[in-house]
């Protein structure tokens, strides 16, 4: 083998052209007029901008005082008057069931029975918070609570 007979595994790597023509043409690569053409020059970069609001959109969301917990759906002693006759279990389910409250994002929701209105009939609460003046009221009128 002679050295005349020897190819070259890689082409050679042709150097970029810069600008319209070549090396010192019109832009020289820079591709723009104004700040971006200058020597030295540093835009800021927009993801810094994005990067500084992270920290803000994180956890709680805009409003971090607002409370995590959930409120319940408020239930008066009118509508389980209504609607359950003597003897009934009132819970999640059956307040579901008879169409007093309705599913929160396909789960149950959360209840407080409060005490507006008047009621006379025997039910037995299961599974819901109660104020104070309806836990007497139910109880007076021959009903259970069950916490």
């Amino acid at each position: 083998m002679q050295t005349h007979n020897l190819k070259r595994t890689h082409k050679n790597k042709k150097s970029r052209q810069i600008g319209r023509g070549g090396v010192k043409a019109k832009t020289s690569g820079r591709g723009t007029k104004g700040q971006n053409a200058r020597a030295g020059h540093k835009k800021r970069p927009e993801l810094r901008d994005f990067i500084k609001r992270v920290p803000k959109l994180r956890g709680r969301g805009v409003n971090i005082n607002t409370s995590i917990q959930k409120n319940a759906v408020p239930v008066t002693l009118a509508q389980i008057q209504n609607t359950f006759k003597d003897g009934d279990k009132v819970t999640q389910t059956t307040l579901m069931q008879k169409g007093v409250i309705s599913s929160l994002y396909g789960k149950k929701p959360s209840i407080k029975i409060l005490s507006t209105g008047d009621i006379t009939v025997k039910v037995t609460v299961s599974g819901c918070a109660l104020s104070a003046a309806a836990k007497t009221k139910i109880e007076a009128a021959g009903g259970k609570v069950i916490v």
